[in-house]
């Protein structure tokens, strides 16, 4: 099975890419984990011509996700009204999708949020916290989970709770 990541934004502090990396490479082939940038819409400045309104902007950041959903894949929404899983939900969910290997898509919108036509191809949309974080953060909470779900199930001792 494998897991995108799609996520937009394309200019990421060197932190991001490194613990992204870090925790992907942890994971075994059969979970493979990736990441599929998708660029951030243009807004410009308010009142300018070719300033995007946040919707077009929206909008097209959900399409350029949609593209980076792997054909057939089950599709999980990043969203802060999503459901909080935790860590042993995010690990039983994980040890479904493995079961079925059926690909993985999560999706992580712009600085304006998710697209409403991302939210609606979403199979299940989940939340990370009630908290906000950084675009690039999420990147890194996502990996780490991933990893932390899948060493749950495999009774590694990298999970403690």
């Amino acid at each position: 099975m494998k897991i995108v990541l799609a996520a937009v934004g394309t200019r990421m502090p060197g932190w991001v890419d490194t613990g992204f990396e870090d925790y992907a490479k942890r994971l075994p082939p059969a979970c493979r984990l990736t990441l599929r940038e998708v660029p951030t819409a243009y807004r410009g400045a308010a009142g300018r011509k070719g300033a995007g309104a946040p919707a077009a902007s929206i909008r097209r950041e959900g399409e350029g996700l949609l593209r980076a959903v792997p054909s057939g894949a089950r599709v999980v929404a990043l969203d802060e009204r999503g459901t909080v899983w935790s860590t042993r939900d995010l690990a039983e969910r994980l040890g479904s999708w493995l079961a079925d290997g059926r690909d993985t898509a999560l999706l992580a919108g712009g600085p304006d949020g998710l697209a409403p036509a991302c939210r609606e191809r979403a199979d299940l949309n989940w939340s990370l916290s009630r908290l906000t974080f950084p675009h690039g953060l999420v990147r890194v909470i996502v990996a780490e989970q991933v990893w932390r779900a899948w060493s749950l199930l495999n009774r590694h001792p990298y999970h403690r709770a």
